[in-house]
């Protein structure tokens, strides 16, 4: 029977900043365009904790059940290392996903949005058939473009528009920015599992890619983001406040650089997530109180 400290664990605490950015950075949006709402910020955050939480929760329950966790290094795997019963994962996941669409219920009806629940169930359909299914498209080197899409863009448009009732142009931009570094966790955690997914045959986007291509391709990510948010900074000038969160990104690009596998890889995980974070809070807060354009 798992302790409350390895369910904990098994929840992967490292991937929430994931999910905690984009909502701050939407918010922050909404603020510029106007009309901020925290109840509705609230749950929007709720949604998007306890999708991200249902996530790692299926994706432990899946890759358990399939026996590809068993070569992992890294943080605790539920099935894998056979601390609780792959049953009480997957129901652990069905409750996240339960509360997700609670919560989104919500979201909804206070911003009088009923078509985004859509989005809502495209989400935790997304969450679950990533390692889950006959088929899953985290196999098939897709992730990435699940967590930028909804890590990203639907979470942040998602937020700003069910306070605000309209999108803008920094709105767009932040969430490329927080997308790319989404994938930035994701690819790192990758990274670290090279060879354990290639010798099971889990072909995720840093296995297609080889360990060289994978590594240059988190750098990418993490510029991206840069670039992304410099764009962001014409429509809206304080998210520009979000370039002083890339000083956080010279230690994990630094280690990854100097070849760091396996274990090693984990505190780059952390201080990948740790940027996610500094950068959503700095760039929502930067939005809020300086929304005007750069050149305006």
């Amino acid at each position: 029977m798992a302790t409350l400290n390895e369910w904990i664990e098994g929840a992967r605490p490292r991937t929430l900043p994931a999910a905690v950015a984009p909502v701050v950075i939407g918010t922050g949006a909404a603020f510029a365009a106007g009309q901020a709402s925290a109840a509705a910020a609230l749950l929007a955050l709720l949604v998007a904790l306890a999708l991200q939480v249902g996530a790692n929760y299926a994706n432990d329950y899946s890759d358990g059940v399939r026996g590809t966790d068993e070569r992992r290094v890294g943080p605790v795997r539920l099935v894998g290392q056979g601390l609780a019963k792959p049953a009480d994962v997957k129901a652990a996941a069905y409750v996240c996903f339960a509360f997700a669409g609670m919560c989104g219920l919500g979201l909804a009806a206070l911003a009088n949005t009923f078509w985004i629940l859509v989005l809502g169930a495209a989400a935790i359909a997304a969450a679950w058939f990533y390692t889950g299914g006959k088929k899953p498209y985290g196999y098939q080197g897709l992730g990435e473009l699940f967590v930028f899409v909804f890590f990203g863009l639907v979470a942040v448009l998602g937020t700003q528009f069910t306070q605000a009732l309209r999108l803008t142009g920094g709105a767009w931009f932040a969430a490329i920015g927080v997308g790319f570094l989404s994938c930035a966790i994701l690819m790192i955690n990758n990274i670290r599992d090279i060879p354990g997914d290639w010798a099971v045959g889990k072909k995720t986007f840093a296995v297609w890619l080889g360990d060289k291509a994978a590594r240059g391709t988190y750098y990418i990510y993490v510029g991206a983001a840069l670039v992304a948010t410099v764009v962001a900074g014409l429509f809206h000038r304080g998210a520009l406040a979000g370039v002083l969160a890339f000083v956080l990104a010279v230690p994990p690009i630094l280690t990854t650089r100097r070849g760091a596998k396996g274990s090693d890889l984990i505190p780059v995980l952390a201080q990948t997530g740790r940027l996610t974070l500094v950068y959503g809070l700095l760039t929502g807060l930067g939005m809020a109180v300086l929304p005007q354009p750069l050149f305006g």
